[in-house]
């Protein structure tokens, strides 16, 4: 009998691993990191643009003048005394109408948002007030409150509130349902809920109206001061009107822009202050 030995060689398994390709960075969709001085590049385009068509001689100056000619035109006013005077009218009766619009928007909003009574009872009365032109309550309010200071800060008031409250109650209403039931659960009093779920939930809409009803002051305020006034930025531009003066009416457009874009600028630092919790695009 012949005995057959096999003998077992070893196999050595080589895995061979696949190339490993290059992979390119993936393009982020974010929109990047904050531009330095961002909100002025764009004005400071404009301007640009502005003097470098006067300067070529594509404008008119007698409709719309230099740059340099406005500003000639504002150092002269200042130093008469006549612009800072309209400056500081102008800006008290738009913070008196701004400060009474946010309080109205936010008391309205709270008992809005909070209780179905009070939604029952508001909401519908607002909604009304916003579907009636704001500018178009002008010759009722004169009627009621006279042709004095008292109608102007009324309008710029309702003008302000509105944006603000529909923000606002909008976001509370928006609140998810799940974090009530999670108060509820944890026994929360009422002042906790509203200090822990509600300011924080309503915050950002908040800020929406605010930047709203900034803007809309001043937009208001253009309007406003053209009736029956005897200073102001808008009585300033409708005197110079009269008189064909378009480097002074634009001085007060110059002013009102530089005005609406430093609150809304200052309104939105605050926001990122407020909610630098939140990670966002404008973040």
């Amino acid at each position: 009998m012949t005995a057959v030995t096999t003998t077992a060689v070893p196999v050595t398994a080589v895995e061979e691993k696949a190339p490993v390709r290059p992979r390119g960075r993936r393009r982020g969709l974010a929109p990047g990191k904050r531009l330095p001085a961002s909100r002025v590049i764009g004005p400071a385009l404009f301007f640009a643009l502005w003097a470098a068509a006067s300067a070529a001689g594509q404008l008119d100056p007698a409709a719309i003048p230099a740059p340099w000619t406005v500003v000639a035109t504002a150092g002269r006013l200042w130093r008469d005394g006549t612009l800072p005077t309209d400056v500081l009218t102008s800006l008290e009766r738009a913070a008196y109408g701004f400060a009474l619009g946010l309080t109205a928007g936010v008391v309205l909003a709270l008992a809005a948002g909070l209780s179905r009574v009070g939604e029952a009872l508001i909401d519908g009365t607002v909604q009304l007030n916003r579907a009636i032109p704001t500018l178009g309550l002008i010759p009722l309010f004169i009627l009621w409150l006279g042709i004095g200071e008292t109608f102007k800060i009324a309008i710029i008031a309702i003008v302000v509130y509105i944006p603000i409250y529909l923000n606002l109650h909008a976001a509370l209403s928006g609140i998810d349902h799940r974090y009530v039931e999670l108060a509820e659960v944890q026994g929360l009093s009422r002042l906790r809920f509203i200090r822990q779920i509600v300011i924080p939930g309503a915050l950002p809409g908040f800020f929406v109206g605010l930047r709203l009803g900034v803007t809309g002051s001043w937009l208001s305020l253009v309007v406003l001061e053209q009736i029956n006034a005897t200073s102001g930025l808008g009585y300033m531009m409708f005197q110079a009107q009269n008189y064909g003066q378009s480097d002074v009416i634009l001085v007060g457009l110059l002013i009102y822009g530089v005005f609406g874009l430093v609150s809304d600028s200052a309104v939105r630092l605050v926001e990122r202050r407020v909610l630098s919790w939140r990670r966002t695009l404008s973040s």
